[in-house]
């Protein structure tokens, strides 16, 4: 068993986000990472219309004690990581409390219903002022053009990742993601996902 320890036993983490942004491999990415040190993890998701860029909300139960059922109670998430921004605020209906911490996307992907014009999309301000009074910390990060810098838009999800590492609420660090990266994908595709790790890393710290 790691001698690192958790913010809390267990500790509730949801990653949400809508179909095609990479959700589900950043949930398996950092169970990955935390079985790798000794914790259990169980991973619960939902899929709503995912192929049609419908939410997508994975739950992460971590514990050093026993492993959980994979459904985390409503009102008992640690920190929620949001792809993308109002997926943040769907999640938070729920699963928000007081204590809550929140990792976002700034990037929106817009659904049907507002490019066509039948709902309105909250602006930048709005959802600024809105996640802020509902959580204890919030941090705003425009993943998705950093990882258009490093070449590919879906490299979000990875920062994202580095990012959760940065808060530092759980045992994240970038030997363990570039194992488990090395035991996943190619090595040509190892070092860019390092850099958006990195990236988003330090965009926290």
């Amino acid at each position: 068993m790691t001698n690192q320890v958790l913010a809390a036993d267990p500790y509730n983490l949801i990653i949400t986000g809508v179909g095609g942004q990479g959700n589900v491999l950043a949930s398996k990415l950092v169970g990955n990472m935390l079985s790798d040190k000794g914790y259990y993890v169980t991973i619960g998701e939902t899929f709503g219309a995912s192929q049609r860029g419908g939410s997508v909300m994975s739950h992460l139960r971590i514990s050093s004690e026993s492993i959980l059922s994979p459904q985390i109670p409503k009102g008992k998430a640690h920190i929620v990581v949001a792809l993308e921004p109002t997926e943040a605020l769907r999640v938070l209906q729920q699963y928000g409390n007081p204590e809550v911490k929140v990792i976002t996307n700034t990037r929106p992907v817009y659904s049907v219903g507002v490019i066509c014009g039948e709902f309105n999309y909250p602006s930048g301000d709005d959802l600024h002022r809105w996640l802020e009074k509902l959580t204890q910390a919030c941090w705003f990060i425009d993943a998705t053009a950093e990882a258009v810098k490093l070449g590919n838009p879906i490299l979000g999800n990875v920062l994202l990742v580095g990012a959760l590492a940065g808060v530092a609420d759980l045992p994240l660090d970038r030997d363990g993601f570039r194992e488990v990266m090395a035991r996943t994908m190619p090595p040509d595709r190892v070092e860019v996902n390092v850099r958006a790790f990195d990236k988003g890393l330090a965009m926290i710290k």
